[in-house]
């Protein structure tokens, strides 16, 4: 922007340019450099974990190859050792976390959101936060003590009704039906509805937020043009938050799939891929770490931090990519 300028005699003067940008304050540059700081602290302390654990692991790794991902058997001591059968029960887990924590996570967003009253509302929401807040050991002592008991005459109903789906059945090696209660105790599907539990609050606080963000003027619309509130919930709340359901689902995934003590607690401990995921015996890569880190020798810590160094790689890539997604949920691109 120019402005004219004239001296004492009337004389007009060469235009001066005026910036429109003001000098930062002192307050302003002080939040900048302590944002600034922040940031590449987390990121440092990031990239510092990394780095010691692919340090850590080099000696593992170096002697088992790409055989450490494929390799059953965990017996460093022989260097026979792999996270196949830890790493499949880690998915498997997660996996029944989801379809077990997802529903409930959507359902509970939408009663916090569209249906609960203003007064209620804030109580429950506060409630379902705190449940974020209970430790782990916790859910895993719950699971262990009151829940599984109740679980096992559900996963022998699943098997007798579902065994025809090879995951769900329930059969010992001569192919006989397993009656026996114990056969389901300890199951990754006891642990994935533990582990569900555990996620349902911070999924839930996501799709809380992506659905309340749905734009009032689509909702009365629906709502003027008679629809019921089910199905202005289906047109418009549900599609302007897919962005926040798949958010929330990844973010859990994330929790899931790092989750140590509860599924510790739970579990019995197998080092071979237990397809059947009602039956006796799973394993995950945390429980792996916590088990056997107190008593691992040189090399067997080593082998330990291999695993966590995979199961640290694959949480940043669910964590990132679901950060991206609520990202993008958060500026209405999801909707349509």
């Amino acid at each position: 922007m120019e402005t004219a300028l004239r001296d004492d005699r009337g004389t007009v003067l060469p235009p001066v340019k005026r910036s429109l940008l003001s000098a930062p304050s002192r307050s302003d540059s002080a939040f900048r450099a302590v944002s600034y700081t922040a940031g590449a602290t987390t990121v440092g302390i990031m990239l510092a974990v990394g780095l010691f654990l692919s340090v850590r692991a080099g000696n593992a790794l170096s002697v088992s190859g790409i055989s450490f991902l494929f390799e059953q058997r965990w017996s460093p001591e022989t260097h026979q050792f792999g996270i196949a059968a830890v790493l499949f029960g880690t998915i498997t887990i997660a996996v029944i976390a989801m379809c077990v924590g997802v529903p409930l996570a959507i359902g509970t967003a939408l009663l916090l959101s569209e249906i609960v009253p203003g007064r209620m509302r804030s109580a429950l929401v506060s409630l379902v936060d705190l449940m974020a807040a209970v430790p782990s050991v916790i859910y895993g002592l719950w699971g262990l003590f009151f829940l599984q008991e109740n679980v096992i005459p559900v996963s022998e109903w699943i098997s007798t009704y579902f065994g025809w789906i090879p995951f769900l059945s329930a059969t010992d090696s001569t192919g006989h039906h397993l009656t026996e209660a114990s056969s389901y105790t300890s199951s990754a599907f006891i642990a994935g509805i533990v582990v569900g539990l555990m996620v349902v609050p911070t999924q839930t606080s996501v799709m809380r937020e992506a659905f309340s963000q749905a734009p009032v003027g689509e909702r009365e619309a629906a709502l003027a043009l008679g629809s019921t509130r089910w199905g202005m919930i289906r047109t418009v709340v549900l599609p302007f938050g897919r962005g926040g359901i798949i958010g929330g689902t990844m973010l859990g995934l994330g929790r899931a799939l790092g989750e140590t003590i509860a599924v510790y607690l739970i579990i019995s401990p197998i080092f071979t891929i237990n397809w059947h995921v009602l039956t006796t015996g799973t394993n995950s890569v945390s429980a792996l770490i916590a088990l056997r880190y107190g008593e691992a020798s040189e090399f067997g810590l080593s082998a330990l931090m291999a695993a966590g160094l995979v199961l640290f790689i694959i949480t940043l890539i669910v964590n990132f990519t679901a950060s991206s997604i609520v990202a993008r949920s958060r500026s209405g691109a999801e909707t349509g």
